[in-house]
């Protein structure tokens, strides 16, 4: 993943910036409801995805996957916005962390927070519990397209996480997304600049053309 231009260029950008790229592409990525354990958490990397469903009978397992992602991967899991079966706790917290993986995102609850608070390991979720997911919900299909808040999310497409939430950029408009965000970002530093310098708000935004950053281009 060191070698990834995309993933170094997401990584300089906030997801506010990201988001607003989005908007002005027409682009959907936003990953709504989804928040880090803490604000400091930070994450960037390409997608490993899960997809959970209720238990069968008998039940299936919640998954045994994390030998398989990449260090500098974003292990994914949709499980379809539950709150009452966690597929995340300290296990694979201690593993992913020791393995150098990027962070993790569930579209539903973890749990063992103090852990990943303790070692600074990223989680994004919707909520924590103390309740397993074991016997509860089970492991689907892996590697493919899956929802988190609303977002599609592809396997390998870039992820950003900080203390805004998440974005999820498709991979087949990630150059287009990342070039507009870094436009945006520049021009809000520009207008910084320019507030320091003695321009009023006003005067700046007018200059830089700031409300229209976001304006649909297609």
């Amino acid at each position: 993943m060191n070698n990834d231009e995309n993933i170094l260029r997401a990584s300089k950008l906030d997801t506010t910036a990201l988001s607003d790229a989005m908007d002005r592409l027409g682009i959907g990525g936003q990953c709504l409801g989804i928040k880090p354990l803490n604000p400091s958490f930070r994450l960037t990397g390409r997608a490993f995805t899960i997809l959970y469903g209720p238990a069968g009978m008998p039940p299936g397992t919640v998954g045994d996957y994390i030998d398989d992602v990449e260090p500098g991967g974003v292990v994914v899991l949709d499980n379809g916005g539950r709150e009452n079966a966690t597929v995340w706790g300290d296990i694979l917290t201690m593993v992913a962390h020791t393995r150098g993986v990027a962070g993790t995102v569930i579209d539903g609850a973890c749990r063992d927070v103090a852990l990943s608070l303790e070692l600074g390991y990223p989680i994004f979720s919707r909520s924590y519990s103390m309740r397993t997911g074991k016997d509860r919900v089970q492991v689907e299909a892996m590697g493919g397209t899956v929802n988190i808040g609303d977002a599609r999310v592809d396997a390998g497409g870039i992820l950003r996480g900080d203390a805004d939430g998440v974005v999820a950029l498709p991979r087949a408009h990630e150059n287009a997304i990342l070039a507009a965000a870094e436009e945006i970002d520049t021009v809000e530093q520009r207008i910084r600049v320019a507030v320091q310098g003695g321009l009023s708000l006003r005067e700046a935004r007018a200059q830089h053309g700031y409300h229209k950053l976001q304006t649909r281009s297609r």
